[in-house]
C-alpha cells in the first residue's frame, strides 16, 4: 500500500507546490470514540478546530462515548464547534461527514476504530481513495490490540501486515483532553521519515496543548499498544488487590512497563523491512529526536553472536509515556477503562475466593460496574495472545505478567488455581516478578545453589569457579538436568512450570 503525501513526481516546481499545500492540511478522524472527541474538544476549546474534521461512525452519535454526566460538563460552544467538524453544507441543508468527504478534504485522515472495525475500514478508505485519484491523502489508524484472521485462525499486528499504514497515539486521559491547561503527548509513526516527520507537523497544529514527535516505528508502536491495554489490566489489578501491600507494586509496575517493551523489542526484529527502515531514509533518525540511529541487543551462543532485540523505538517518549500513565491510578479523575477492568477482577476475585470461571463470566463482572466488554481492547487482545506469543517467538521470560494473566482468565481449574494463589499471595507474587523473569535455561543455576547438598548441582558449581570447566558447562546445557517441579512446591513455580510447558 502506497502512503505517501507526495506523488512520484522529480518535478521541484510542483513537489513545491505540494509543501505549501500541506502547511494548510486538514486532518480528519473516521468513527468517532472517547479519544478523538476529546481531542476535538480540546481543538475547539483552544480555537485551532478549522484544520480538524471529523465523520462519526454510521449510527453512532458524536458524543456517544461519554456519559451524561460528562455531556453535561462540556462548554455547550465546544460542543457546537465539534458539530459544526462533523458536518458540511450541501446547499442549505447540513449533512454529517462521512469518510469520502473525509478524503476528499483532508490531506491525512486517521481511523479511529478498534480493532472490530478498523480492518474493514482501510479497506474501505483504500478503495474510496483510489476511486477518487486521492493517492496523496496519507491513512493512519489509532488501534491499540491485535487482529484476527478468522479463516486462517492468524492474529497479527495490522501495522504489520500493511507495512506503510501510519500509526497515532500517546498516553491520554479523557478528562485532561477537556482540561484548558493541561498538555499531552502523542507520536506519529510512519516507516518513511518525511511522511512521518510531515504527518506530526501537521497533527501538532491540532491545539497548542499537544506536542506530535514523529516516528518510524509504527509495527512497534501498535504492539507497545496492545501489549500496554493488556499490563494495564494487571496494573489495575495490583493497585485494587495489594493496595495495603505497597511493597509489591514498584516490582509489579516495573516489569509490566519493561516486559510491554521487551516485547516490541523482539518484534521489532521480525520487520521485513528493517534494512530499509534504518538504511534507507532520506532524513536521519536523528533528525526526527532519535538519540542514535539504533539500539540493538545482541546474545552470546559461544563462538558467535546473535541480535536478538531492536530498541530504538523506546526513545518514542509519548509511547514509553502511555504505557506508564495507563498503570498509574491518577490523582483525580478515572483510570484507563482496561485499568478499571483490573480494579473489577480484584474486586471479583476478592469476594468469590478465585478466579473467574470462564472470560465471559469475568466480562459481565465488568458489564455489571458500567463497564462495556466493547471498550476493554485488553481483553480482546489476551484473547490471541498465545498466537501472538507465538508468532512473534516471544520468550516466555518477557511475558511472564502476561502469561500469569491469561492463565487466571483462560487456564483449566487446575491453573486458575495456582495463578490465584500468586496474583492474591504478596510474596508469592514477588517470587514470581523475580523469577520468572529469568530466561529457563538460567534457573539451574539457582536451583544448584538451592539443592547443594546434590551431588550434581555441587558439581555445577565448582566448574563455573574453575574457569576453563565453566565455559564447558555453561554451553552444555544437559550438564545438570533441571529439576522437575513437584506438587510440594511453591504457587509460582507450579505457574510458571504450567506457563513454560505451554499446558
Amino acid at each position: 500500500m502506497k502512503n505517501s503525501f507526495f506523488d512520484d513526481s522529480l518535478d521541484k516546481r510542483i513537489i513545491k507546490q505540494r509543501i505549501r499545500q500541506l502547511e494548510k492540511a486538514k486532518v480528519g478522524f473516521y468513527s468517532i470514540g472517547l479519544y478523538p472527541a476529546s481531542l476535538a474538544y480540546n481543538s475547539a476549546m483552544q480555537k485551532s478546530a478549522k484544520s480538524l474534521l471529523l465523520a462519526p461512525r454510521p449510527g453512532r452519535e458524536l458524543l456517544g462515548g461519554f456519559s451524561e454526566d460528562e455531556i453535561k460538563g462540556m462548554d455547550p460552544r465546544h460542543v457546537a464547534k465539534m458539530n459544526r467538524m462533523a458536518s458540511h453544507k450541501e446547499g442549505s441543508d447540513s449533512v454529517p461527514n462521512n469518510l469520502e468527504y473525509l478524503i476528499t478534504k483532508c490531506d491525512l485522515v486517521i481511523l479511529s476504530a478498534n480493532s472490530k472495525y478498523v480492518e474493514q475500514d482501510l479497506a474501505e478508505a483504500c478503495t474510496i481513495r483510489k476511486k477518487l485519484n486521492r493517492n496523496k491523502v496519507v491513512l493512519a489508524c489509532l488501534a491499540g490490540s491485535f487482529n484476527h484472521d478468522r479463516v486462517n485462525n492468524n492474529s497479527y499486528v495490522l501495522c504489520e501486515k500493511n507495512p506503510n499504514l501510519g500509526f497515532f497515539s500517546g498516553f491520554h486521559r479523557h478528562g485532561a483532553l477537556r482540561d484548558p491547561v493541561d498538555s499531552f503527548t502523542a507520536n506519529f509513526c510512519h516507516p518513511d521519515a518525511l511522511t512521518a516527520l510531515i504527518g506530526a507537523h501537521i497533527l501538532n497544529k491540532l491545539s497548542p496543548n499537544l506536542q506530535v514527535a514523529p516516528g518510524i516505528h509504527n509495527v512497534e508502536a501498535q504492539y507497545i499498544k496492545a501489549a500496554k491495554n493488556m499490563a494495564s489490566i494487571f496494573a489495575g489489578f495490583g493497585y485494587e488487590y495489594h493496595q495495603d501491600n505497597p511493597g509489591i507494586l514498584p516490582t509489579l509496575l516495573t516489569l509490566l512497563l519493561n516486559q510491554c517493551l521487551d516485547q516490541a523489542a523482539t518484534v521489532s526484529m521480525s520487520r521485513k523491512d528493517r534494512h530499509k527502515l534504518y538504511n534507507q531514509q532520506t532524513i536521519a533518525l536523528t533528525e526526527l529526536g532519535y538519540a542514535v540511529p539504533r539500539i540493538e541487543a545482541t546474545l552470546n551462543k559461544g563462538a558467535f553472536t546473535e541480535r536478538v532485540r531492536d530498541h530504538t523505538f523506546s526513545q518514542l517518549t509519548a509511547m514509553v509515556a502511555d504505557v506508564r500513565g495507563s498503570m498509574m491510578l491518577p490523582v483525580t479523575g478515572k483510570p484507563t477503562r482496561n485499568f478499571q477492568a483490573g480494579q473489577v477482577l480484584a474486586h471479583g476475585m476478592l469476594e468469590n475466593g478465585r478466579c473467574p470461571f470462564s472470560i465471559e463470566e469475568f466480562e459481565q463482572w465488568c458489564e455489571n460496574t458500567g463497564l462495556k466488554k466493547g471498550a476493554l481492547e485488553g481483553l480482546k487482545a489476551l484473547r490471541y495472545w498465545p498466537q501472538i506469543e507465538e508468532k512473534y517467538s516471544i520468550p516466555h521470560h518477557d511475558a511472564s505478567m502476561v502469561n500469569l494473566l491469561y492463565k487466571a482468565l483462560y487456564g483449566n481449574d487446575i491453573e486458575k488455581e495456582f495463578a490465584f494463589e500468586v496474583m492474591t499471595e504478596s510474596r508469592e507474587l514477588s517470587n514470581y516478578c523475580q523469577e520468572s523473569v529469568r530466561p529457563t535455561h538460567s534457573r539451574k543455576y539457582a536451583d544448584a545453589l538451592n539443592n547443594i547438598d546434590r551431588l550434581d548441582a555441587l558439581e555445577l558449581i565448582s566448574n563455573v569457579v574453575i574457569a576453563d570447566n565453566a565455559k564447558r558447562a555453561i554451553r552444555n546445557d544437559n550438564a545438570i538436568e533441571e529439576r522437575e517441579v513437584t506438587p510440594d512446591d511453591p504457587a509460582y513455580l507450579q505457574v510458571m512450570d504450567c506457563i513454560e510447558q505451554g499446558a
